[in-house]
């Protein structure tokens, strides 16, 4: 196993490392499997309505709620993963490798993380939205590492 490269996080990078080496198909396949893991949104989230935790470049309709715990995050993601697989499998990635450690590691997400990981695919239109839930996930980790952000 290679070490992970400098500056990204090693669950990151061990995903970039995997889906630089598949081919099309083999990354279709990986996404299905992705979009499973992905956490139901806990209940105490279901009727909440603040647009504060939309992602309006999205075309899929999805929220992002942060939770703080003991200096790391958590997010959970509100989406209809039998509507929209690969945005679902997409944040089970990002969110695998970024819930439960501290901000640092969500910042450290690599500019290039969503190319990679869809590249060849023929979904380029979903990368905008894509990386405006980067966008998002790195605001969320901005706004924890404020000594005036209370835990949740």
């Amino acid at each position: 196993m290679t070490a992970p490269s400098p500056s990204i996080p090693p669950r990151l990078d061990s995903v970039l490392r995997r889906f630089r080496a598949l081919g099309r198909e083999e990354k279709m396949a990986a996404l299905v499997s992705y979009a499973r893991k992905l956490e139901p949104l806990p209940e105490r989230y279901r009727d909440v309505a603040d647009d504060a935790f939309s992602v309006p470049e999205c075309q899929t309709p999805v929220r992002l709620f942060p939770e703080v715990r003991e200096g790391t995050l958590h997010f959970h993601a509100d989406i209809d993963v039998r509507q929209s697989p690969t945005v679902a499998a997409f944040l089970a990635i990002v969110l695998g490798a970024v819930n439960g450690e501290p901000p640092a590691t969500t910042l450290a997400i690599p500019a290039d993380f969503v190319r990679v990981v869809m590249q060849s695919l023929g979904l380029g239109t979903r990368e905008v939205g894509l990386e405006a839930i980067v966008a998002r996930l790195k605001r969320h980790a901005r706004a924890a590492q404020s000594p005036d952000v209370p835990d949740a």
